[in-house]
């Protein structure tokens, strides 16, 4: 089969053949047809993520096939599709996996990462992390869905019911966070790059209100904010928008250093915190969830061979909506 190889922080992906993987106890093998492509996997690309596992292929957003099941795997049939999520395995004895809060899980593993993913013709998964996904959506319109919009999604529940809602870094997951908060009568505010215009032109197209710079301020008090750019000075800048009792989500994985900022802008109960990883209950209820919005993914289309390429237009600001990667 054919896979996009990573060997290294700092070196490109490289094309390879590989023998087709065969599926072990409860997993079942899988015929990749789209793969999107994430922030997270430029972060290991870019050596920002610590030991990943390598060689590596990458990729956590699958759309797949069932080809083939192992022994002890029954919840998926030969032909079904199947929707695979960054979260790949945990060891559900935990004291996180018994509360209901697997994403935190110390021995979790994850697709893409230490768990080799769709970046390549096939794959291997643990079918229990699988994800049922809505059949009225195209291999390609849903792979963003897969973390883009379970990870927004995970990030919009923290902020319970703010009506005014800001968004900063508007990319794969707020265009789509976006859609979902407007269905549910929220008011969205977008946060771009100084000077993309386009960017707040689109945003403005899926319902913002308000589109401005990241170093501007609102029209009035926010009372919430997801953080989606890695951008650390993003923090106390989304602390100085919301309002006293205001959540701040940071939902990415990596973020560059936070500045130090005076303890009034956390004063008034305002709430900052993070959101790590996924559940598989965020998963089902997203995909039940995005049919009836429904939520409408904006993409840029790759070969799998242009893996490198998509990768460079997410690391430098180019892309409206999300990279996916047609395979198969």
């Amino acid at each position: 089969m054919r896979a996009m190889i990573f060997t290294g922080a700092g070196s490109a992906l490289r094309e390879a053949e590989l023998p087709g993987p065969k599926p072990g106890p409860g997993q079942a093998r899988l015929n990749v047809r789209a793969c999107a492509v994430c922030r997270t996997d430029l972060h290991i690309v870019d050596g920002e993520l610590p030991d990943p596992k390598l060689p590596l292929v990458l990729g956590h957003q699958i759309v797949a096939f069932v080809s083939e099941v192992g022994t002890d795997a029954s919840r998926f049939s030969v032909g079904e599709r199947v929707g695979v999520p960054w979260l790949g395995w945990t060891d559900g004895t935990c004291r996180f996996c018994r509360s209901g809060r697997e994403n935190l899980c110390d021995r979790a593993r994850f697709t893409g990462y230490q768990i080799d993913g769709g970046f390549a013709e096939e794959t291997v998964a643990d079918e229990r992390y699988c994800l049922r996904i809505p059949e009225n959506y195209s291999d390609l319109q849903v792979a963003p869905l897969l973390c883009a919009g379970l990870i927004g999604y995970r990030s919009l529940v923290m902020t319970g019911d703010a009506e005014r809602l800001g968004l900063y870094g508007f990319g794969a997951s707020a265009h789509i966070v976006a859609q979902v908060a407007r269905w549910q009568s929220r008011r969205v505010f977008a946060f771009t790059r100084a000077g993309d215009e386009e960017g707040q032109r689109f945003a403005r197209s899926l319902g913002a209100e308000w589109a401005g710079s990241s170093t501007e301020r609102p029209p009035e008090e926010l009372d919430a904010a997801i953080i989606f750019a890695p951008v650390g000075e993003l923090v106390p800048a989304a602390l100085a928008a919301v309002a006293k009792g205001g959540v701040v989500v940071c939902a990415g994985i990596h973020m560059s250093e936070i500045p130090s900022f005076s303890y009034d802008l956390l004063w008034g109960e305002r709430v900052l915190r993070s959101v790590a990883n996924l559940t598989r209950k965020d998963g089902e209820e997203f995909m039940d969830l995005a049919p009836k919005v429904p939520v409408r993914t904006e993409i840029r289309e790759f070969r799998l061979e242009e893996a490198n390429e998509a990768l460079q237009h997410l690391r430098t600001g180019e892309l409206r909506g999300a990279a996916v990667l047609k395979i198969g």
